[in-house]
C-alpha cells in the first residue's frame, strides 16, 4: 500500500509539473506528432525585443487554464520570427540569410516562414489545422480570456460555421470567458 501511494504522488507531481507550462515544440515537431495524434497547431510568432511577446509569456502563457487547455488541445509552437534557425515545412526549407547575429537582441530581419505565413506583427498567433494547413493569424497581445475566445473557436472548428464578419460579431459578442486570471 505504502508504495502504491508513493507512485500515486510521484506521479500526481509529475503531471503537476508538466502542466506548470505550455509544452513547446518545434514545428518540425508539431507537424511529425500531428501523424500520430492530429491536432491543431497553435504557433506563437515572436521576437527577442517585442515588449508584448513578452508579456504574452509572462501573463498570458503562465496561466494554469491556458496552459491546460493548450497542452490538451494543440501542439503549441514557439517560432522567433526573426531568428536564424532553419525550419523545414510542407517539403520547402525557410532560413533567414539576411540575419545579422549582432542584432540578435533587436530588430533582425524577418525569417523567411514569417514571410510566407504572412506574419506581419509581434505577436503573432498562427492555428494551423490537424494537416498543418493554416488557419489564421491573430495579431497582438492577448489577454488569458481574449485566447480562450480564439483556442476554443478553433479547437471546437466554430471558425468553420463563420462565413461573414457578422458572424464573428456574433460569436464574440455571445463567448463567455471561464479562463481564470492568476492571482
Amino acid at each position: 500500500m505504502k508504495n502504491l501511494l508513493l507512485a500515486l504522488a510521484l506521479l500526481f507531481t509529475v503531471n503537476t509539473i508538466a502542466q506548470d507550462k505550455i509544452n513547446w515544440l518545434t514545428l518540425e515537431e508539431a507537424v511529425e506528432l500531428q501523424k500520430k495524434e492530429p491536432k491543431k497547431i497553435m504557433m506563437d510568432a515572436y521576437t527577442s525585443w517585442c515588449g508584448p511577446c513578452k508579456l504574452l509569456d509572462a501573463r498570458t502563457f503562465s496561466n494554469k487554464d491556458v496552459i491546460a487547455y493548450v497542452n490538451k488541445n494543440f501542439y503549441a509552437v514557439k517560432f522567433n520570427a526573426e531568428g536564424n534557425e532553419t525550419i523545414e515545412f510542407k517539403g520547402k526549407t525557410y532560413t533567414n540569410p539576411n540575419y545579422d547575429p549582432a542584432k540578435a537582441t533587436r530588430r533582425n530581419s524577418a525569417h523567411q516562414l514569417s514571410r510566407g505565413l504572412g506574419v506581419r506583427a509581434y505577436p503573432t498567433l498562427l492555428f494551423f489545422d490537424e494537416d498543418a494547413q493554416l488557419i489564421a493569424p491573430i495579431t497582438g497581445y492577448k489577454t488569458p480570456q481574449q485566447l480562450e475566445m480564439y483556442l476554443k473557436m478553433f479547437e471546437s472548428n466554430k471558425h468553420l460555421e463563420m462565413k461573414t464578419q457578422t458572424d464573428f460579431d456574433k460569436y464574440y459578442k455571445e463567448f463567455k470567458a471561464e479562463f481564470k486570471d492568476n492571482a
